[in-house]
């Protein structure tokens, strides 16, 4: 077999394996495998209050709300509209493309409003647009690379519309790039929430938003260029908002929207994001201040595949291709999954529920989605994954070499295939090829040269063409027979314990039967149909023609008998002539 021929079943089988495991999956959960009854949990924390009339915390991570307060009322977002602006341009372009300022682009802004000191005709590369825009709250770059990517201000304003749908945000509509006042553009903490857990997962956009100043070319109008420094107190260890462990955010500020705050923070492990809308001057620093402190006051982030054990009913009994589910696991969790739990709180205390329905958005290689719940608020999620390292260990353990280099010695050479042989030396040598629970990544190869008597030339093999061991006389190489038996096993169809066999044999069953029944009856129903509209075209045809019913049925009775008595006749007259 070749190689490539024999990437490709492997590939096949774990193809196999992930949908097969997905319907036993789905199997065990109805046999009640993943039920649990879960115990009395401690309460969620509170405790927290902000003045402003609307605020948020949320993990980002996970996307669980610690704590809002009218999390969905719609407010103006002012100027933390450009974290969507950000997010959108760092997906669709490249931070070296040049942007030219139209006319539009600078002067189609409110007078007074944020600048970075751009004038019309300037360019500048997207880097430098998205450093002005973050760092500057610059509404004319904003502007710019809305042009840059959409052609226009309204087509970009669509485009940030059908981002946030994407994203589940549900009370917010998009008027422009910037923020600045439109009675169409609003938003809510929860949708902003959303917006800002996307962005400081984009790594780009973490790097620019955390910088805390920042250097922009020279233009016309700063022919020394510009140093620009963030908007975000918090970020900045000279002022007394300063918070450790700040991230990054985005300011915001119009005479309707009030002061609007968007920040982000890591410690303890956890990766926090606070929202303020309809804030204050310089309350809203001190709300979000409050947001945060509670969250890392009061959770923790664990990793599901630490705690949860659940799942491992699954690969208890299971044998797919030869490789057993449980050693090595063939089925693993996705060790970047994480919930988060009140400190109070056991990993216990979650209540787990298993999916087997998976979207194109999951892992491709994931076979189930396990989500957490605690006290009715969903805490996170993971997925159980085919274990893609041992299959592509398996995949690499069967490429056969295409030659073997002269005088080269292999990994294991004078092993005979019953795991005995000679070292180099001439002392006996115990081969490692007893074999495992289908794991083995390396197979011993064949013997390309023995030293000693021969003094390093090939011995004759038994047919005396003089062919080196593990090579047939045409000079194809040949498995020894251990990693033959090892492939033969991994390439086998799966194996499944009689009672999976007999439940799925029924499912089969009762599947089949249905669809027969259901068959027979569609086919009935379609006949007398047809029937019926036969007959009632033929009703049709008869009131046009000015014949009726009875009229009609009388000519083709006649006609029927006159026919059967002209087939008697003939069949009279064919006796009479052969008899």
């Amino acid at each position: 077999m070749k190689p490539n021929e024999n990437t490709e079943r492997l590939h096949d089988m774990t193809q196999l394996i992930k949908r097969m495991s997905a319907f036993l999956l789905c199997l065990m959960l109805l046999m009640g495998a993943f039920t649990e009854t879960a115990l009395a949990a401690p309460d969620w924390p509170s405790g927290v209050s902000v003045q402003a009339e609307s605020g948020i915390v949320i993990d980002a991570d996970t996307g669980t709300v610690l704590w809002g307060q009218n999390i969905h009322n719609q407010y103006f977002p002012a100027s933390i509209t450009k974290i969507m602006t950000a997010l959108i341009v760092i997906e669709k372009c490249s931070l070296d493309e040049t942007v030219t300022f139209s006319h539009n682009a600078v002067f189609n802004v409110e007078a007074g409003s944020s600048n970075a000191g751009i004038n019309e005709g300037d360019k500048l590369s997207v880097k430098d647009c998205l450093y002005a825009l973050l760092l500057k709250s610059a509404n004319e770059s904003a502007n710019a690379l809305a042009e840059h990517v959409a052609g226009s201000t309204e087509a970009f304003a669509d485009m940030m519309n059908a981002k946030a749908k994407e994203l589940g945000c549900t009370d917010t509509h998009f008027a422009n790039p910037s923020g600045l006042n439109n009675p169409e553009h609003y938003t809510s903490t929860y949708d902003m929430a959303l917006i800002a857990r996307a962005a400081f997962l984009n790594p780009t956009f973490e790097e620019i938003d955390s910088t805390t100043y920042y250097k922009l070319p020279p233009n016309s109008i700063n022919p020394e260029g510009l140093t620009i420094y963030p908007g975000h107190k918090m970020l900045k260890k000279s002022t007394p908002y300063y918070y450790p462990g700040i991230v990054g955010g985005k300011t915001g500020y119009t005479t309707l929207a009030g002061n609007t705050l968007v920040t982000c923070a890591k410690k303890n492990g956890l990766k926090l994001i606070a929202v303020i809308l309809k804030g204050s001057t310089p309350q809203y620093w001190t709300d979000t201040k409050n947001l945060l402190d509670f969250g890392f006051q009061n959770f923790v982030s664990v990793r599901a595949a630490d705690h949860e054990t659940k799942y491992s009913p699954v690969s208890s009994d299971l044998t797919f291709g030869g490789l057993t589910l449980d050693k090595p696991a063939a089925l693993i969790l996705d060790p970047d999954g994480r919930i988060i739990l009140p400190k109070t709180a056991e990993f216990s205390d979650a209540e787990a529920t298993l999916s087997y329905d998976i979207s194109d958005s999951d892992p491709d290689n994931a076979v189930a989605k396990i989500c957490y719940r605690y006290n009715e608020r969903q805490i996170g999620c993971t997925y159980l994954e085919t274990n893609q390292a041992l299959f592509e260990s398996a995949a690499s353990s069967h490429q056969v070499p295409a030659a073997l280099k002269e005088g080269e010695s292999a990994a294991g050479a004078g092993q005979t295939a019953d795991g005995s042989g000679q070292t180099a030396d001439g002392s006996s040598q115990s081969a490692a090829g007893s074999e495992n629970s289908g794991a083995q990544t390396e197979a011993a190869a064949p013997d390309t040269a023995s030293s000693g008597e021969n003094g390093g030339a090939a011995a004759p093999s038994s047919d005396g063409t003089g062919a080196p061991e593990g090579v047939n006389p045409q000079g194809e190489t040949e498995l020894p027979k251990e990693t033959e038996d090892y492939r033969e096993k991994a390439l086998r169809p799966f194996e499944i314990p009689v009672i999976a066999w007999i439940i799925l044999g029924s499912v089969a069953g009762v599947v089949l039967l249905g669809a027969l029944i259901a068959f027979l009856i569609l086919r009935k129903n379609r006949e007398a149909q047809e029937y019926h509209f036969r007959h009632e075209q033929r009703l049709k045809r008869l009131q046009d023609s000015g014949v009726s019913a009875d009229e009609f049925n009388n000519l083709m009775e006649q006609r029927r008998s006159a026919y059967t008595s002209k087939r008697k006749k003939g069949r009279g007259n064919r006796h009479l002539k052969f008899k």
